[in-house]
């Protein structure tokens, strides 16, 4: 039997990148995916964020995959989206399991020459946004008695990294936020960690690079510093480290921070 059979997975900005490999992940060991994207570009950062094409070729994968899946145009920051996909994924599967709350932007500035508007952008998605679905989709979790949230936060959650402060700020504080919902959920069964990875080789990456007027490349070895001699890490590398969190065995793991760095806090 697969892994997951059975099992719902709701996943935020699951169009491409980190959630998409997550979503296909999950999908292949039988969960039914839930996958909500805002399916637009925003006018900060400016590059490419998840399409509504993607969001329909992601529901396509997962049904040749042999599994189902519903998909959700929504804005994170807004909580009539959240709370309509939330009811209608409900309604249709009778439940979640598994929330990854992955839906995240990222640019560089010097934080004192950050817009407010910037600013608010960063951590209104990466942390607000994650507390905004978490408690909407926390209410059927404790009624289940049972689910596990990985809130996808970064190296940057765990060190700072200049011209990236309000990255880093919504980072360190969804790490906080990941302990917290940790100790409050517990006694309901449901776990709670985060995850922390390096570079990803997704379309951020290339965005941030195309801000700067670099190469993704250059960027890697300008801002990471990995130990190993990668200058990224995979969307797989993410997935897999979601799989076995979301899993039994990984039963008694909640309120930690799973590195996936490469080694980079090492150095």
């Amino acid at each position: 039997m697969a892994e997951f059979s059975g099992k719902v997975a709701f996943i935020t900005g699951a169009a491409h990148g980190q959630g998409r490999a997550v979503a296909l992940a999950l999908a292949a060991e039988g969960a039914r995916i839930v996958a909500f994207d805002i399916a637009r570009t925003l006018d900060y950062p400016g590059y490419a964020l998840g399409q509504s094409d993607e969001l329909d070729s992601l529901v396509q994968e997962v049904h040749e995959l042999g599994s189902e899946a519903l998909a959700f145009v929504g804005d994170v920051r807004v909580d009539a989206d959240i709370t309509r996909a939330v009811h209608e994924t409900v309604a249709a599967f009778g439940r979640i399991d598994i929330l990854f709350n992955n839906a995240g932007i990222a640019a560089y500035g010097l934080a004192h020459e950050l817009t407010e508007e910037a600013w608010d952008a960063v951590l209104d998605i990466n942390l607000k946004g994650a507390w905004l679905v978490s408690r909407r989709v926390i209410p059927h979790l404790i009624a289940q008695r049972s689910g596990v949230i990985i809130n996808n936060s970064s190296v940057a959650g765990l060190r700072a990294f200049a011209k990236l402060s309000h990255y880093t700020a919504s980072k360190w504080g969804l790490t906080g936020l990941t302990k917290a919902l940790a100790l409050e959920l517990a006694p309901h069964g449901i776990r709670v960690n985060s995850i922390h990875p390096t570079g990803v080789n997704t379309g951020m990456n290339d965005g941030l690079a195309f801000l700067e007027g670099a190469t993704p490349t250059e960027i890697a070895e300008r801002s990471a510093g990995n130990l190993l001699p990668v200058p990224w890490i995979e969307p797989e590398d993410v997935s897999a480290a979601v799989l076995y969190l979301a899993s039994e065995r990984g039963r008694y793991i909640t309120g930690t921070q799973f590195v996936i760095d490469a080694g980079l806090l090492t150095r």
